[in-house]
């Protein structure tokens, strides 16, 4: 079971040079001005839609009577939507908790504040794929929030039964889904839901892939690269063995093919295991984590969701906004009360080092001991490749990927043809924005 990313249609970009990629089209604020330091009492606001959040607003602005930060509870399908439309009102927060592929979106359409001089001082604090997140095009726009390192969990009582070990690769996971499905023909190694491509996104990041790389003034887009073929193959071979259950995330009962033993290994990140530990009872014990397999044991990577919170356009503070941002996402008080399952907010830190923050996270009901849980998270989070970048269309980009992904699901189409028509609508979208691109790897 994998993220389910956030699905939102971009708008246009009008870029002609690096600068121009990512923020003049919009009228962004540059980075000169948004460098000086304002002063007196100032007056933010924040959207936002993570649990225990707005206690740590409550938190800072008691210490800080300077910076006021007014919380907004943004909960709700339409909340990108919204944003844009205040930012072009010019009624938008200073800053929003935001997704990687739509920070990317909203600074391509100069919904965002250029802030990175003022955010270089705590670059040092995050892990380069988190501030990669935040700096599409090599400008920042927001501050790291909270990342989802991918790894593995799977039913460890099951494997024994049927005489397989956690895979280390890839090619380990078919073989094994092979070997489980000779002793029980109704068993599935893994999970992929019709309206989720995220799989393919995972395996194609692990695989050192890049879908969009920033060259120079243009773009080279790359769904066709070797490296993404590969992961694309993987994909294929679960679907064309009948590896793979079609469980849908939207359905509840998705947990019980896992929590039943019908499948017995998924990919997963730390937000999620509070939610098995609810909702998988009878497995509880039975399961052991791992790390996710990989495609090259010489070289492992995996890969990651980011949560950041971006500055908006308009906002006149911007020092103060990235101020408020780093301290909620890198301060030791702010992580230890967030990272706490107590707060409900699911988050898992940016920073480098999250050693101190990963032991309660963890349900300890939830696994077997045999592995040390906690290591396999740590290890997770300094795997994650540095090399995935969120292009000036990627959320649009998603959405027609998710069309084809369900057709691939069915066996209408193939994982090849989907990359290759990607690659194709992709260069002919930025060309239409105005954006240079070509294809590349």
């Amino acid at each position: 079971m994998t993220t389910p990313r956030a699905r939102t249609a971009a708008a246009a970009a009008a870029a002609l040079s690096l600068s121009l990629l990512l923020s003049a089209c919009g009228g962004g604020d540059d980075s000169e001005s948004a460098a000086k330091a304002s002063k007196g009492d100032v007056k933010l606001e924040f959207w936002s839609w993570t649990e225990g959040i707005e206690a740590q607003v409550a938190t800072w602005n008691k210490a800080h009577p300077e910076t006021q930060v007014t919380f907004v509870n943004a909960a709700g399908d339409t909340v990108y939507q919204k944003l844009r439309a205040a930012v072009n009102a010019g009624t938008a927060p200073c800053l929003s908790k935001m997704d990687g592929m739509n920070l990317a979106n909203f600074a391509a359409d100069g919904l965002l504040t250029d802030i990175t001089k003022i955010a270089a001082p705590y670059k040092s604090r995050y892990t380069t794929p988190a501030w990669n997140a935040v700096s599409p095009g090599g400008s920042t726009y927001g501050i790291p929030t909270g990342s989802s390192p991918l790894f593995m969990a799977y039913r460890a009582d099951l494997f024994a039964k049927y005489g397989i070990e956690a895979p280390k690769t890839w090619d380990d996971l078919i073989a094994a889904g092979k070997k489980a499905q000779s002793e029980n023909k109704k068993v599935k190694i893994f999970n992929m839901a019709g309206e989720d491509p995220s799989t393919l996104v995972d395996l194609s990041w692990q695989g050192g892939a890049s879908w969009y790389k920033l060259d120079g003034d243009h773009w080279k887009i790359g769904f066709t690269s070797p490296e993404a073929l590969q992961a694309g193959d993987v994909v294929q071979q679960l679907v064309d063995d009948g590896l793979a259950s079609g469980a849908s995330y939207a359905d509840p009962g998705v947990f019980k093919t896992w929590d039943l033993g019908t499948t017995i290994a998924m990919t997963t990140s730390t937000w999620q295991l509070p939610i098995y530990d609810t909702n998988f009872p009878k497995s509880k014990g039975e399961w052991q984590l791992a790390d996710a397999p990989v495609f090259d044991t010489a070289n492992p990577r995996t890969s990651s969701n980011f949560d950041t919170t971006a500055v908006l356009k308009g906002c006149k503070y911007p020092d103060r906004a990235a101020e408020f941002a780093a301290w909620l996402s890198s301060d030791k008080g702010s992580l230890t009360t967030l990272t706490d399952p107590a707060s409900k907010s699911g988050l898992f830190p940016a920073v480098k080092d999250v050693s101190p923050y990963v032991d309660k996270i963890i349900p300890k009901d939830m696994f077997n001991g045999k592995s040390d849980s906690a290591e396999v998270i740590t290890t997770a989070a300094s795997r994650v490749g540095d090399q995935w970048q969120y292009g000036p269309d990627y959320a649009a980009m998603y959405s027609e990927m998710q069309k084809q992904w369900g057709k691939v699901m069915k066996g209408e189409t193939s994982v090849k043809a989907m990359l290759t028509h990607l690659q194709d609508w992709t260069l002919k979208d930025l060309e239409n924005k105005g954006v240079k691109a070509v294809a590349g790897s």
